[in-house]
C-alpha cells in the first residue's frame, strides 16, 4: 500500500483524502493556512455526516475514517516518507510547475507525482520535471469522494511502471479508473461533456426550445440510460446501421462553435455565473440551490450504493 499525499486542502483535495480514508489509507492533506485547513475540516465533516445519513458508513466507522486523515501547514511534514504524492492545487501551469520543482528537490525518485488536473497534458506539466517519468495525471471527478470515475493520463515520457502504481493506488480506493493511450486536452469526459454543452448552447441561442426544454430533453432520455450504458453501447443497442445513417445526415447539422455562445458570454460579461452568484441561466434562490444540490447528492449516492453492492458480491 503507498503512502498518500495530497497536496491542496480545497474542496478536491479532502474529498479525494475522504476517498482514501474510506478505502482504509493513511493520507496528509497540505494546506496553505490554518483557514484552509479549517475548511478542509468542515468539508470532512459535513460529507461524513451525509454518508452516515445514507447509511454508506456506520458513526463509527466515519469516525475511523476522519482519524486516517491527518491535515497540515507544515509542506516538508505533508510530504514525509510520502510515496504517492496528488497535487491538488489551482490550474495555473506556473504553479503546478514551481511546486513539482520543489517537490523534485525533496523527495526521493521513487515517488510518483499525480495531477488532478482536469485539462493540462501531462507532458506539458512535466516538461520541466527532473525525472518526468514519475510524473502521470490522475483526474478525480467532483465530489471525489462519491464519483468513481478518474482519468489516468500518462505524457510522453511517463514509465510504465508508474501507470502501474497509480492504477494500483486507484483500485485500493476503489475507484474506476481508465486509461488513456494519448494526451488530449481535456481528456475524456469534458470532452464528451463539453460537446454535449456546445449544442445546448446552440440549441439555446437559435430559439429551438427553452433552456428547460433542452436540459428536460437530457434527464428524461439519454440521462435516463448513460448510466448503464455509454454512448458506444447504447449505439451497439440500438444498432449500429441505424446510428451510422443518423450520423451521416446529422453531423454536418451540429454545432461546430469554436467559443462559447451568445447567451453563455452574455451571462459572464454581467457576473451572472449560476450557483454561485445567484443568477446564471437559471434564478439560484438559496432554497432553489440547497434543493438541486441536495438532490444531486443523493443521486450520486444512489448510484455509488448499486456500485459497492455489485462490488460486494463478485
Amino acid at each position: 500500500m503507498e503512502k498518500i499525499s495530497i497536496l491542496g486542502a480545497g474542496t478536491m483535495g479532502h474529498s479525494i483524502a475522504l476517498s482514501a480514508a474510506w478505502a482504509g489509507e493513511t493520507v496528509t492533506v497540505y494546506g496553505i493556512d490554518e483557514q484552509d485547513l479549517s475548511n478542509a475540516d468542515r468539508g470532512l465533516h459535513n460529507k461524513l455526516k451525509v454518508m452516515t445519513d445514507n447509511k454508506l458508513v456506520t458513526v463509527d466507522q466515519a469516525e475511523e475514517i476522519r482519524q486516517r486523515i491527518q491535515l497540515t501547514t507544515f509542506f516538508e511534514k505533508a510530504i514525509l516518507n510520502s510515496t504517492f504524492i496528488i497535487e491538488v492545487v489551482p490550474e495555473v501551469l506556473e504553479l503546478k510547475k514551481e511546486l513539482y520543482s520543489r517537490l523534485e528537490t525533496l523527495i526521493s525518485d521513487d515517488v510518483i507525482i499525480a495531477s488532478n488536473t482536469s485539462g493540462f497534458k501531462p507532458s506539458l506539466l512535466a516538461e520541466e520535471m527532473r525525472l518526468p517519468a514519475r510524473f502521470v495525471v490522475t483526474h478525480f471527478w467532483n465530489p471525489g469522494h462519491l464519483i468513481p470515475l478518474v482519468e489516468v493520463v500518462k505524457g510522453e515520457q511517463t514509465d510504465e511502471k508508474t501507470v502501474e502504481r497509480a492504477m494500483a493506488v486507484l483500485k485500493e480506493m476503489n475507484k474506476k479508473a481508465i486509461l488513456l493511450h494519448k494526451e488530449i486536452p481535456g481528456f475524456i469526459g469534458n470532452r464528451l461533456q463539453y460537446a454535449l454543452f456546445r449544442e445546448a448552447q446552440a440549441l439555446l441561442d437559435a430559439g429551438v426550445a427553452s433552456k428547460e426544454d433542452i436540459d428536460a430533453a437530457v434527464t428524461y432520455s439519454i440521462g435516463r440510460r448513460l448510466p448503464v450504458t455509454g454512448p458506444l453501447m447504447t449505439a451497439d443497442m440500438g444498432g449500429l446501421d441505424v446510428f451510422s445513417a443518423i450520423s451521416n445526415y446529422l453531423f454536418e447539422e451540429l454545432a461546430t462553435d469554436q467559443r462559447s455562445g451568445e447567451t453563455l458570454s452574455t451571462l459572464v460579461v454581467e457576473n451572472k455565473l449560476g450557483d454561485k452568484t445567484g443568477e446564471g441561466f437559471y434564478s439560484w434562490e438559496p432554497d432553489v440551490s440547497a434543493k438541486l444540490n441536495k438532490e444531486r447528492e443523493q443521486t450520486l449516492i444512489h448510484f455509488l450504493k448499486k456500485d459497492l453492492k455489485a462490488g460486494a458480491s463478485e
